[in-house]
């Protein structure tokens, strides 16, 4: 099993396609597509966890055919435009934060960009959405990524592709040495 991590799909938003320069004709080859590249890297067994902004609408079905859709088992957190997991009342029950330690790498992942997060001063990783790639201009702080689909030609990352990359991103200038204190 392999993590996949990605955000940002905005399944049948027309508009995304202009807001975001995206090189799609249409809302319907921009779901093909997001649906293609995604189930060309994931198999079945694999763990996805999507930072949201899944699907833009009300409908609660149609989201979920868009998630049976994708290879994986599939964590959806919720974004900024996830209006279809609000219930009757107006809350949502999907989480907004999701936490793991894969191959002892503390990972927080949330919609939004954090200048801090849980464990952030021990050099865990934060993954985010929201910005489609346009935080990336402003630098880096600690061991943060976007993990948007606009910011790897529509495909998700895998923890492999996210190791590489943090790799060589600047320590947290926060940095604690001791790791040994690091919350497991």
């Amino acid at each position: 099993m392999n993590y996949f991590f990605s955000a940002d799909h905005h399944f049948d938003h027309k508009n995304i396609i202009k807001y975001c320069n995206r090189p799609f004709e249409s809302v319907a080859e921009m779901n093909e597509e997001l649906i293609s590249r995604h189930n060309s890297v994931v198999g079945k067994d694999d763990t996805v966890v999507i930072a949201g902004d899944f699907y833009f609408g009300n409908d609660v079905k149609k989201a979920y055919e868009f998630k049976n859709k994708l290879n994986g088992n599939i964590i959806i957190l919720r974004g900024s435009h996830d209006r279809w997991m609000l219930k009757g009342n107006g809350k949502s029950y999907f989480r907004h934060m999701w936490f793991k330690h894969i191959d002892d790498q503390f990972i927080v992942v949330c919609h939004y960009a954090m200048r801090v997060w849980q464990a952030s001063h021990y050099n865990s990783w934060h993954l985010y959405g929201h910005s489609h790639g346009k935080l990336d201009k402003l630098g880096d702080y600690g061991k943060c990524m976007d993990v948007g689909v606009d910011t790897n030609d529509f495909y998700p990352y895998s923890f492999e592709e996210i190791k590489e990359i943090m790799a060589k991103k600047p320590n947290n200038p926060n940095l604690v040495k001791d790791k040994d204190l690091l919350y497991k």
